[in-house]
């Protein structure tokens, strides 16, 4: 598309010698100009023709002036549109005042012809600059206005519901996730396998935004439709893992930590695929590492065997469990918050409410990392048992 521009002058030979010197660019389709004889006519020109970039613009002209009609162009709030302001060279004044009320440039009269293709070159090139930054501006205003939904979808799919099963007693549980960016690669999920089981898994994909986001959502539904089919916890991390890795692309993969409790019993059946072991909070406030189960990430190997184990919850007792957006938050030194810390604050916490414990670490890794950009999504599973007499 050609540029177009608009030339107001009231000098009735101005036209031709401008199409005379601008042939070349006019026959190759460069520049398409426009003329108006005043401010008025300029005006009307704009309305008729709105993809004009370029105004060039004497300032003494009959019924509206050339620093009027700049006044009027600036109203229209359309930054796509340059204006060079043409005067007597003697005309400072008014040079200035409209410089000063936006001008992009001026040329001076008599109007060397050479140096007003160099300025229209000049303003053209700027234009084009300014038309790309818009365009990525758009751009850039549409990529989050995607993130909004897909963060929204992405929050929709977790459980939120608190408590989520109020007919059953013989547990509670609590959640939360904080993403890094407008999505995340955490999730957790929770499901009744059947009358006396709960399934429960938390799970961190492998970087971050929106490739993270697609593959923990792709994750999260393969774990469940397989949990659900009520086979053991290494089992259903052995046929997730050969499906993610048929289906894996840029080596992405999941730590996954999965168990099964019985409600009736107390018994955790779990499989820990390279994620963070979780914490057992006893209810005499010993906290302790729940054993790992030697499994690696899922996605990186097909074919691996993993195994499970199980460990025996009182009545009253919990499992922490966590991403590492917990521990390896930083703070303003750039120190780790640390397991260490995070044990000590578990300590204080045992007895506590599901959601108090959740809440207090949250706030614990914010306080811990005022003035630090979060870094690594933040989230939390906690499920305790209860006396299901």
């Amino acid at each position: 598309m050609p540029e177009k521009i608009m030339v107001v002058d009231d000098e009735p030979d101005l036209e031709s010698l401008i199409k005379q010197k601008f042939r070349r660019q006019i026959r190759a389709g460069e520049y398409d100009f426009v003329f108006a004889r005043n401010g008025l006519e300029a005006l009307a020109k704009l309305l008729e023709h709105p993809d004009i970039s370029l105004v060039l613009s004497d300032i003494n002209m009959p019924e509206m002036d050339g620093l009027t009609l700049l006044s009027k162009i600036n109203e229209l709030k359309k930054p796509t549109i340059k204006t060079v302001m043409v005067s007597a060279y003697g005309d400072m004044d008014n040079i200035r005042t409209a410089m000063n009320r936006g001008a992009f440039d001026f040329l001076t009269k008599p109007v060397d012809f050479n140096d007003m293709e160099m300025t229209i070159n000049k303003t053209i090139e700027q234009l084009s600059i300014l038309k790309q930054a818009l365009k990525e501006h758009d751009l850039l205003l549409s990529i989050q206005h995607d993130l909004s939904v897909a963060r929204n979808i992405q929050l929709a799919i977790l459980p939120k519901t608190f408590p989520p099963f109020p007919d059953i007693k013989e547990f509670d549980i609590y959640a939360s996730m904080n993403a890094a960016k407008e999505v995340g690669g955490d999730f957790y999920d929770f499901f009744m396998i059947d009358k006396d089981r709960l399934g429960f898994v938390i799970g961190d994909v492998s970087g971050k935004g929106v490739p993270a986001a697609i593959f923990m959502a792709v994750s999260r539904t393969l774990i469940r439709a397989t949990a659900l089919k009520g086979i053991g916890a290494g089992e259903c991390m052995s046929y997730v893992n050969n499906l993610l890795c048929n289906e894996s692309v840029s080596s992405m993969f999941v730590t996954v930590f999965y168990a099964i409790l019985n409600i009736r019993t107390g018994v955790v059946e779990y499989s820990n695929a390279g994620h963070n072991p979780p914490y057992l909070m006893r209810t005499n406030g010993e906290i302790s590492e729940i054993e790992k189960t030697g499994g690696i990430v899922l996605g990186a190997l097909e074919d691996y065997e993993f195994k499970s184990n199980s460990v025996k919850l009182e009545p009253g007792e919990s499992i922490f469990m966590f991403t590492d957006g917990v521990t390896e938050a930083f703070n303003a030194a750039d120190d780790l918050y640390s397991e260490e810390r995070l044990v000590e604050l578990l300590k204080q916490l045992c007895g506590k409410d599901l959601k108090d414990v959740v809440d207090a670490v949250n706030k614990d890794v914010e306080f811990y990392s005022t003035g630090v950009p979060q870094s690594d999504d933040i989230t939390i599973l906690s499920i305790k048992y209860r006396n299901p007499e």
